[in-house]
């Protein structure tokens, strides 16, 4: 069953995910993946990217790392395993926005694609996404853009998900 994770930066979702995953797979006595998505920008990024990596230590997850491309995983890894997608935000942003400054207004489009073939395809996915959406700032047009597009590949995501489920400040609220 795939899963659909949300909530703020910070507040638990990446461990209850985890939680989650290895429950999954040893249930299902599956191999154990951790699809890491964020493609490190600059000091802060490489620090959350190594307390992951230590916080999984021990579970048993073989990390892919797939900034982009998000169905190219599934040639490193076994598409009946459990896999920990980490995390639709970073992933949208990888496609959207390149290192050298352009744009991509199609990525939304075909991020959501990719993940909906990707859900599909596993059926043992969780997929973690960040809640960005509760403030009442007014934002660029590209800004805008980019929230719409991850608001469109989250609802997409939570349509087809079996379980659906916020963290918020460590709290767990099941919607589906």
């Amino acid at each position: 069953m795939n899963w659909f994770v949300s909530g703020g930066c910070k507040n638990g979702k990446s461990y209850f995910a985890q939680e989650q995953a290895k429950k999954m797979a040893v249930e299902k006595s599956a191999p154990l993946y951790y699809l890491a998505t964020m493609i490190p920008a600059d000091g802060e990024d490489q620090a959350r990217i190594r307390r992951h990596v230590r916080e999984r230590e021990g579970w048993g997850f073989m990390t892919i790392e797939q900034g982009r491309d998000i169905c190219g995983a599934l040639e490193k890894a076994d598409p009946t395993g459990v896999f920990l997608l980490d995390s639709v935000t970073a992933l949208l942003s990888n496609e959207m926005f390149s290192a050298s400054g352009q744009v991509d207004q199609a990525a939304p489009e075909r991020v959501r694609a990719g993940l909906l073939e990707f859900a599909e395809r596993t059926g043992n996915t969780i997929f973690v996404s960040d809640f960005i959406y509760s403030d009442a700032l007014q934002y660029d047009q590209l800004t805008e853009a980019y929230r719409k597009g991850l608001a469109d590949c989250d609802r997409a995501l939570a349509q087809v998900c079996g379980q659906v489920a916020e963290v918020c400040y460590g709290n767990r609220y099941f919607f589906k």
